[in-house]
């Protein structure tokens, strides 16, 4: 009797296992090119560490920013080579640049969601929204991606969208969508507000400074018209292949892009083991009357309000945290979590031991997305450390000089695509390259504003899919999705996104 062998299949492996390859890969390049740093095997095996708590050296730090202005990228490379230590490592004093506050801030906010289920007000608040929207439910789609492309293009939201994964994924799965819904609404709909970025001060308030630096003037007014044009764009085209997919997921499980274990886990994950629905009492709506509110003063603590010439809450908001509204940033967001954690456990009644544990529950779930940032954020520093990144920098500004007109901002559109897979911080990126390049354009007699846009448009388009963020990988972690399974689901939206972008920019440089 003969026995036959079931092939198995072949499975992506884990976010975890994709960033070490990529970490080892990244050490490797630095072997191979002679104007860079060598990464050390130390380098390496630290990479991880220092991701989740490097400190960046200032001095180092500033000194490599004048070379570039006054000199040159290749004079910055020479000073990096000469420098003693690391630029940024886990030991030395300076500005704290790894992804701790970030993963730390994500464990809070498990442990605030565990507090929030465990009082059974997202069941409850779930449900009642599955009986309102019957035979609606395509409507919240849009209707929730628009709200979060407005964080995008306002102020960049990113890490602070990770906070809805769980409570949108539980959602679209109640109402007979899948995870991969979820997970596109969210991270498609900040991330094309963010490619559009309108007075967005991290990507072109960050951009304009930095060309403002070097002497180059830029009119806001076109930054805004070329930021709405994207960003509406895009957005539009990012709603459409959402919504055609999740007809499709409705109609028949079947057509679901996700694998069974995929399937599986987010049923565990997300969906109730109740029999019954939770009632949807008086208390639990309060409860997530305070679960809004908890979210309605993060957006309002990151907004940059002074920028925009709002002085009350710099006034009057600052007693809670110390530093007022609109100044906040990831220990402020962690602090006010906490206390909100605290508030709803009190007035749903929580014993306090319940509190605790569901606290304790729910930040655990977070551990795997937060040990994520931190490898991503290794990844970027290899490069720096390196001189990686300055290197590609210095090859990418000689490749445009000469170049002008409609050939000018589709070379410029590829190269910021390929400057955003090693440099994932949008503002770490305008930092070093618009010195360089808003003067270039500026030489070509093209205009810098739309070079800055073309910053945006490219950053923006990487960071909806690139395995070095820790957004993408953050957040399809806890909707429960495979990288590859996203992979095969957005291709077709971010080439539609590249046509579109590309045909924007080229009509905005002839404009402007």
């Amino acid at each position: 009797m003969t026995t036959t062998k079931k092939k198995k299949k072949f499975q992506f492996p884990t976010a975890y296992t994709v960033l070490l390859a990529l970490t080892i890969i990244v050490g490797l390049v630095t072997q191979f090119v002679p104007q860079v740093i060598p990464a050390k095997v130390s380098d390496v095996l630290m990479a991880p560490v220092t991701g989740m708590i490097g400190i960046k050296d200032s001095a180092i730090q500033s000194h490599i920013t004048e070379k570039m202005q006054n000199e040159s990228i290749p004079k910055a490379l020479e000073y990096l080579k000469g420098a003693e230590g690391n630029y940024i490592n886990v030991a030395n004093e300076g500005t704290l640049a790894g992804a701790i506050d970030v993963a730390f801030f994500i464990l809070i906010i498990g442990g605030f969601l565990g507090v929030v289920t465990k009082t059974g007000a997202l069941d409850a608040g779930v449900a009642a929204i599955v009986n309102k929207m019957k035979g609606k439910e395509i409507i919240l789609i849009p209707v929730l991606m628009f709200i979060f492309s407005l964080g995008g293009t306002s102020y960049g939201m990113a890490e602070e969208s990770l906070a809805f994964y769980a409570l949108i994924t539980a959602t679209m799965l109640a109402v007979g969508f899948d995870p991969l819904v979820a997970a596109a609404t969210i991270m498609l709909g900040a991330g094309c507000g963010t490619l559009g970025s309108t007075v967005n001060p991290f990507a072109p308030g960050v951009a304009a400074a930095s060309a403002k630096s070097v002497g180059v003037a830029i009119n806001q007014g076109t930054i805004i018209i070329m930021g709405v044009m994207l960003w509406l764009v895009t957005l539009a085209i990012a709603i459409f292949f959402v919504m055609s997919y999740a007809k499709k997921v409705k109609k028949d499980q079947a057509k679901s892009l996700l694998t069974e274990a995929e399937w599986k886990n987010a049923k565990e994950a997300y969906s109730s083991n109740n029999e019954e629905t939770a009632e949807f009492t008086g208390r639990r709506k309060l409860v997530l009357v305070l679960f809004g509110i908890s979210f309605l003063i993060m957006i309002l603590g990151i907004i940059p309000w002074e920028d925009f010439g709002v002085s009350f809450f710099a006034k009057y908001t600052g007693m809670l945290t110390g530093s007022p509204l609109g100044q906040w940033s990831f220990p402020e967001l962690t602090a006010w979590f906490v206390v909100m954690a605290i508030i709803i456990g009190l007035v749903y009644r929580l014993r306090e031991k319940d509190l605790v544990d569901s606290f304790i529950v729910g930040a655990a779930d977070m551990v795997g997305v937060a040990l994520i940032l931190g490898i991503a954020r290794g990844i970027s520093f290899i490069m720096s450390n390196s001189g990686l990144d300055l290197f590609i920098l210095d090859k990418a500004s000689n490749v445009l000089n000469g170049i002008s007109g409609i050939a000018f901002v589709g070379m410029a559109y590829i190269i910021y695509i390929g400057l955003s897979f090693l440099i994932p911080s949008s503002s770490g990126l305008a930092t070093v390259s618009m010195p360089i390049f808003a003067p270039l354009t500026k030489n070509l007699g093209l205009s810098p504003e739309v070079m800055i846009m073309i910053f945006s448009a490219g950053s923006g388009i990487v960071n909806l899919f690139t395995p070095t963020s820790g957004v993408v990988m953050g957040g399809l972690s806890i909707a429960k999705v495979e990288y590859s399974t996203w992979i095969k689901f957005v291709w077709k939206v971010l080439l539609a996104i590249f046509i579109a972008s590309l045909i924007i920019l080229s009509i905005g440089m002839m404009m402007f």
